[in-house]
């Protein structure tokens, strides 16, 4: 007797975190369907790639002007769905997509074209050689909840201007910013099959890199990005790897008190603290420690926050309840092990449930987990050093490398510091704003992950590199065939000595020894 099989959906939802609002349910895609829009655009790509890259440039400018009439829109969902201030927005997420956008019409041709390899090998001088740069074929995105619509934007565009197709799944908690991405692009002749947006949960990501893709970015948490690097390495799966950061700031006893305490609370509170670039150690000069703090907790109270659509906030609501548990943890934790909280460490839940206080705890240490773990939450812990070499050290005393800051009136001084700091960017006299640099990598070191994306560098990620090497004497026979012998080796020798040989002398008379075998005349 046949029976009926039922096959439990999962749904997620998009949920606006500062009203609690259900913007939209979803079905995540299932495992079939995973593998089908792999297959789709394997079948595309060769069709994309042979297109040419002034023509998918034409196709990058067109969704470059679409995204600039939309922008307030775009920017508007991104408040909605992911709480953040609407002007925020506007400037870490449209205006970023915009610039890597304008980097690539204008630079894509050239990074991409072949590029002539000469050889210096005096036996090679009749090759020529080029380096040939080949899309992978379809790229895997895995983007985060936090920019979600500039990390997986500025990843597709260079993949897709490189010839590949691309797959994205997006986080659970913004899909739609990410559908939006895809409208813009289909609209401005992005075929449908070559980029591609599945909705799903974690299990969903986890069909994603276990399907036929050719290398796979991702961006999160450092404990996922680690189980991914293992599953990749099975089959040998080429990665990027983005998995945050615990961003020191170094405040110089020469910097000034008021600039650096105003990027210090921009660099903490962004996005309610949750970027990876967010500062989340803060290391001052004991010479400036007190007067630093007073400044602030003057600004810190000056802060206004709510819902990302009023134009009044400057801070937004958490992402969700289990994020803000995991900062109201850390922060209790802090307290408890000796640190001030001078203002904020509580929720706010008059305003919503989701809202918690910009936090500035003062006399934290190494042994708190605020100074330790990455926080992901509006919370500025603030500690104080002697001399430069200690600041140095506590920079350097973490398992992450993503981003640093350095901060003094000595630029020279500031970036002599930098080099010294494990990170895979260092900013002088600022913070955070090196993503909106599209010339610039992303990336770091350490637990911070594998890769780079943005700039010439995140190009390069999104492309095989060949050599092609042509003869150009093809009728001689090469002299390192086989015919071997004693006058051989003599005149490989003087070949040798020609090339390398500290002495005049013996260069010379190098060459006249290796003259037979340069003409492709072996010694009979």
């Amino acid at each position: 007797m046949a029976t009926d099989v039922q096959i439990a959906v999962r749904k997620i939802v998009s949920t606006n975190p500062a009203t609690g609002e259900t913007l939209r349910e979803f079905e995540c895609a299932s495992e079939v369907e995973v593998h089908a829009a792999v297959i789709r655009a394997h079948a595309a790509q060769p069709a994309w790639a042979e297109l040419g890259v002034r023509k998918r440039i034409a196709i990058l400018r067109d969704f470059q002007t679409r995204l600039h009439l939309h922008k307030s829109e775009v920017a508007q969902l991104v408040a909605r769905e992911a709480g953040k201030p609407y002007v925020e927005a506007l400037l870490t997420e449209v205006l970023v997509v915009l610039d890597a956008a304008r980097f690539l019409i204008d630079n894509a041709y050239r990074l991409l074209r072949d590029e002539r390899i000469p050889h210096g090998n005096l036996a090679m001088k009749a090759k020529s050689g080029r380096l040939v740069r080949e899309p992978y074929g379809v790229i895997g995105v895995i983007s985060p909840w936090n920019y979600p619509f500039s990390i997986p934007a500025t990843e597709s565009l260079a993949a897709l201007v490189a010839g590949n197709a691309v797959v994205v799944k997006p986080s659970e908690f913004t899909s739609l910013t990410a559908i939006a991405l895809a409208s813009l692009l289909h609209q401005a002749g992005v075929p449908q099959e070559i980029f591609q947006v599945i909705v799903g949960d974690g299990g969903t990501g986890a069909t994603l890199i276990n399907v036929a893709i050719d290398k796979l970015v991702f961006t999160g948490s450092v404990p996922t990005g680690k189980l991914i690097a293992q599953t990749a390495a099975a089959r040998l799966l080429p990665v990027v790897l983005e998995l945050g950061g615990k961003d020191p700031m170094l405040v110089l006893d020469d910097a000034d008190i008021e600039i650096a305490s105003r990027g210090a609370i921009w660099g903490a509170f962004i996005n309610a603290g949750q970027a990876c670039l967010s500062v989340e150690r803060c290391y001052v000069h004991r010479s400036l420690y007190g007067p630093f703090l007073q400044a602030c907790v003057r600004q810190t109270q000056q802060l206004r926050v709510g819902n990302g659509m009023d134009p009044e906030t400057d801070i937004g609501p958490l992402i969700h309840q289990r994020q803000l548990r995991q900062v109201e943890s850390q922060v209790e934790d802090a307290r408890a092990k000796g640190a001030r909280v001078l203002a904020g460490g509580k929720r706010l839940p008059e305003i919503g449930a989701n809202y918690y206080a910009p936090t500035l705890l003062a006399d934290v240490t190494h042994e708190m987990r605020i100074m330790r773990e990455e926080t992901f939450g509006p919370v500025l812990p603030v500690m104080p050093f002697d001399n430069d070499d200690e600041a140095v050290g506590f920079a350097n005393a973490s398992e992450y490398g993503l981003a640093a800051s350095v901060w003094t009136r000595d630029r020279a001084r500031g970036d002599s510091l930098a080099r010294r700091i494990q990170a895979g960017t260092v900013m002088v006299n600022d913070v955070v704003s090196c993503f909106g640099i599209s010339e610039a990598p992303h990336g770091g070191v350490k637990a911070s992950g594998i890769g780079r994306s943005h700039g010439r560098v995140g190009l390069e990620e999104m492309v095989r590199i060949k050599y092609l090497d042509s003869d150009l004497l093809p009728g001689m026979e090469k002299i390192w065939w086989y015919g071997y012998g004693n006058a051989f080796q003599r005149q490989m020798e003087g070949l040798l000595d020609w090339q390398f040989a500290s002495r005049l002398g013996q260069r010379l008379r190098g060459a006249v020894r290796a003259a037979g075998a340069l003409k492709g005349k072996k010694p009979d």
